[in-house]
């Protein structure tokens, strides 16, 4: 799809194609899936984008999801302010709503309903998959020495140690390699044991941790197509990895879209205090020319234009 007034990219093209020929399964699923952690910016529209562009093109449903796992730093005051965004924007999932007062819709939460998570994690205990863990984050950054910003994988310091009463429970990892094939990357390959070790399924504060709660719900939901961001893509292997030692039989499948970022080349962040969807809003800038700003952004159009809906849906098609 061309207009007079942009060009589709190769990034948009090749992003089409590979929809079309990566055999998502009839009425397939992907999410839209944030955290109530603060206010929405640009970043998470250039997700959406892919979201629901590639499930407008290609015969998807949109699932809602509010990931909340982490009770200490979600607010109501960003719930709220998340789905009224998503509302002025435009996108409307098929399933969870954007407003919780509709009538007959019901937003879906990961707080909702934690007993899906203490399931997982009982049957990770009957098979002796998951132990207590002491360690603080000190003490393994002491154990690995320093590793100039990379992921430290855990050395297993609490794997024999029999902390049965410990709040914190970590999962074990096998020397398998996940190997994948990401539908925008390609055929990927890693192996969790080295790159992060046993990992945490609940923290210290007795909160489910993202890796556990995210690998329960695209299971539960029958999320067939998990679409995000770039950094994301290292979590792939040991999600892949729990899925199946908790019993699901087909995986799905990733796309990993490339990330928007700032000047100085660091991913938009809701800590950094980088522009938001209020604040463009509050400038008068108009939803559809969000939409374009986004799109442009992360390389689907070769100008900046303001991008209905139907254009949105047609870089995908």
């Amino acid at each position: 799809m061309n207009s007079p007034r942009f060009n589709r990219t190769t990034e948009s093209l090749r992003l089409a194609q590979a929809l079309a020929t990566c055999a998502l399964p009839l009425n397939w699923r992907t999410r839209f899936a944030p955290a109530p952690t603060g206010y929405l910016h640009l970043g998470h529209v250039v997700n959406a984008v892919h979201v629901w562009g590639s499930a407008r093109a290609h015969g998807g449903q949109v699932v809602l999801r509010l990931e909340d796992h982490d009770r200490t730093r979600c607010r109501p005051v960003f719930e709220r302010a998340l789905l009224d965004d998503l509302d002025w924007l435009g996108f409307v999932p098929d399933i969870g709503a954007t407003d919780e007062f509709r009538a007959g819709d019901t937003v879906l939460r990961q707080s909702s309903n934690p007993a899906r998570f203490h399931l997982a994690l009982n049957h990770l205990a009957t098979r002796e998959l998951e132990y207590g863990c002491v360690c603080t984050r000190k003490d393994i950054a002491e154990i690995a020495g320093d590793r100039s910003g990379d992921e430290i994988p855990y050395p297993g310091t609490c794997a024999t140690a029999h902390h049965d009463t410990a709040i914190a429970r970590r999962v074990r990892v096998s020397n398998e390699a996940e190997r994948f094939d990401d539908v925008r990357l390609g055929p990927q390959s890693q192996v969790p044991r080295t790159q992060c070790g046993d990992f945490l399924v609940r923290d210290r504060n007795g909160n489910f941790t993202y890796q556990l709660c995210v690998t329960v719900d695209d299971w539960d939901q029958r999320i067939d197509l998990i679409i995000r961001g770039e950094d994301l893509l290292s979590s792939t292997g040991r999600q892949l990895q729990l899925a199946r030692v908790l019993g699901r039989g087909a995986p799905p499948r990733f796309m990993h879209h490339q990330l928007l970022l700032r000047a100085d080349g660091i991913k938009l962040s809701k800590s950094l205090g980088d522009t938001g969807i209020r604040e463009m809003r509050e400038a008068g800038l108009s939803r559809d020319q969000v939409l374009g700003r986004a799109a442009f952004a992360c390389g689907l159009t070769n100008r900046e234009f303001a991008l209905s809906h139907d254009e949105i849906t047609g870089l995908f098609a």
